[in-house]
């Protein structure tokens, strides 16, 4: 008896072991993936394209961006807002992050904080940021987003 309890519980280590390692090779791939979205929108940012920037959002009106000006709803509106805010290539400059941490929430959610760095000519830009991203239909797609 006192063998087979030792076998249920080498068994339930085993297991969990496992699953740990699953979820730590699950996070560096999600890590990977979601760093490399951050870079592709950072040059699209710098490169002037606000359009293919958004791509990295969710194209839903379940979209929330909350920045200095109170909540904004849906990719539409979130669009709309950066044209205002950056009509030319001299407001949306050069973008960089600074990607500080990433927590992963759930098997296809992770919260990211960072730092994000403008410079330009009509005057340099930083701040913090934290970023909700939900994995769908295969991609990283920022769901919620608070910039400051």
């Amino acid at each position: 008896m006192k063998n087979l309890k030792l076998l249920f519980l080498l068994i339930f280590l085993l297991s969990v072991n496992g699953y740990a390692q699953k979820e730590t090779s699950n996070y560096k791939t999600s890590k990977k993936e979601i760093t490399s979205l951050m870079l592709q929108q950072a040059k699209d940012w710098s490169d002037g394209n606000l359009e293919a920037f958004m791509e990295g959002y969710i194209k839903s009106d379940s979209l929330k961006f909350i920045g200095s000006n109170g909540i904004t709803y849906g990719w539409k509106n979130t669009l709309e807002n950066y044209k205002k805010g950056y009509p030319t290539k001299e407001h949306t400059g050069t973008l960089t992050f600074n990607l500080l941490e990433f927590d992963q929430l759930a098997n296809t959610v992770f919260l990211v904080i960072g730092e994000y760095h403008l410079k330009r000519t009509v005057g340099d830009a930083d701040g913090l940021f934290s970023i909700i991203l939900k994995r769908i239909d295969g991609e990283w797609k920022i769901i919620a987003d608070h910039s400051s």
